[in-house]
């Protein structure tokens, strides 16, 4: 079953076309990585796909659902894990698991079970009662995406899931998500600077570059059209070795915030 269908999927800032006509789709219980350079679309794309950005043309369909028509039923099948932190703080680790869970409408007897379960796995159990702001990055990283899986989505996007954590972090949080999308079968879509995350990780590798899908492959098939050792050497073997900037909705994103602290729309 095809869990995500995107199509001539396109968005455009001004002049700048972020994503240009792309085509993709992802099998039901598929770890998909989608890598690029900076300002290559990845941010866009997601955030299209995950209706947080709307698309300039084309189309989008998850577990069933227009992202156009059927924004709601497709925010209800889906799981989204921030590369910011969007926890409240002033919270317990709980508290946030529980607030998370009323606003999918989660029943409170599968909210409560849930938690512990979640919780439990992510070894943050004995810190159920204690303040988000007391917490570590990892263990503030380790809730998030416990809270991602809360509801349990047919598909979990996760935008730089590991950045900044150290390796026993890393390690530790892929097991727990690996597990996940083979118990339950859960669609798992995340971006990463890490190659080998997704030379490790993933069933199907997408590249985009200036806007454009350039490559979608197992990781072995992209090491072995590169004539790689590894998908890092790929990846650049595809994508180029020239430094990028930010992407064009970094861009926008940075200058709406300048114009908020001027008091300016």
């Amino acid at each position: 079953m095809k869990i995500i269908q995107v199509k001539n999927l396109v968005k455009t800032f001004g002049t700048i076309e972020a994503v240009r006509d792309i085509s993709f789709e992802i099998e039901e219980g598929t770890i998909f990585a989608l890598l690029g350079p900076n300002g290559a679309g990845k941010s866009t794309t997601i955030k299209m796909i995950t209706t947080l950005l709307k698309p300039t043309s084309g189309d989008v369909i998850i577990n069933g659902f227009d992202i156009k028509k059927q924004s709601d039923d497709v925010r209800r099948s889906i799981g989204i894990v921030f590369q910011d932190s969007s926890l409240d703080e002033e919270l317990t680790a709980h508290e946030n698991m529980d607030f998370h869970g009323i606003l999918y409408k989660v029943p409170k007897k599968i909210r409560r079970e849930r938690t512990e379960q979640l919780l439990k796995m992510m070894e943050l159990w004995d810190r159920k009662d204690s303040l988000v702001k007391t917490f570590s990055g990892g263990m503030k990283r380790r809730l998030e995406i416990a809270r991602g899986f809360l509801h349990h989505p047919k598909v979990i996007f996760l935008d730089e899931p590991t950045i900044g954590l150290d390796p026993q972090t890393r390690n530790y949080i892929w097991d727990y998500v690996k597990k996940l999308n083979t118990e339950e079968n859960i669609t798992v879509v995340f971006t990463t600077h890490y190659m080998d995350e997704a030379e490790k990780m993933s069933d199907i590798v997408a590249i985009i570059d200036h806007g454009k899908i350039i490559k979608y492959e197992t990781p072995q098939t992209l090491m072995d059209e590169a004539h790689a050792k590894s998908l890092e050497e790929a990846f650049l073997y595809f994508t180029g070795r020239d430094i990028r900037e930010e992407s064009a909705t970094s861009d926008i994103d940075r200058m709406r915030n300048i114009r908020k602290s001027h008091g300016r729309k």
